[in-house]
């Protein structure tokens, strides 16, 4: 079965120390929760099994044309300059730095299938199977997971990999997803299963 990883928002103004959220509760779950090192452990193994990468970024042109006014996630954005694409805030997380070859997915919504280019790319690539983690696990991972498993790919969420504002929430967003997904952890992750 041909597998991708998807690493989900792992960008610096949602995850790193120095970033808008870095101080905030996301940052510290991140910290406390080795998100980073166990994204960056994940990554490894993945290219290690020949599995590609990809990374999908929440980003919104200068503009801020594809910001929707309405969403109670994004429509502050703007008026906080977050997710400007070209910016440092939408780099992926200078230890997690994309290779040559790995994809780019950017996106406009919380779901990473809607209005990219995602689905075309698993296509193409034959892909069945998505291993993927991220922040949010209530927003993104949840997103990812339900509309993946629609579409009839096999969903492996890499749960140490995953977070949220507070613990508790992610716990949440675990115990709904059990009946979408299976789960694993960055030392247990078998990319080649």
């Amino acid at each position: 079965m041909k597998s991708i990883y998807l690493v989900l928002d792992m960008e610096n103004d949602l995850v790193a120390e120095e970033g808008p959220n870095g101080k905030g509760p996301l940052g510290q779950q991140v910290r406390e929760r080795g998100i980073i090192e166990n994204t960056a452990t994940a990554i490894a193994k993945a290219r290690a099994a020949g599995v590609p990468v990809g990374y999908v970024r929440v980003g919104f042109s200068p503009d801020y044309r594809e910001c929707p006014s309405t969403s109670a996630i994004f429509s502050g954005a703007k008026q906080h300059g977050l997710f400007k694409l070209g910016t440092w805030g939408t780099e992926v997380h200078a230890a997690l730095a994309p290779q040559p070859g790995d994809f780019d997915i950017v996106k406009h919504r919380v779901s990473p299938f809607y209005g990219t280019g995602l689905e075309p790319i698993l296509r193409a690539q034959g892909i069945e199977r998505i291993f993927l983690s991220g922040v949010s696990t209530i927003a993104v991972v949840q997103g990812t997971v339900r509309d993946g498993h629609d579409r009839d790919y096999v969903m492996t969420v890499i749960e140490d990999g995953c977070a949220c504002p507070t613990a508790e929430d992610h716990a949440a967003a675990i115990r709904v997803l059990q009946r979408f997904a299976t789960f694993t952890t960055s030392a247990e992750v078998d990319f080649r299963g």
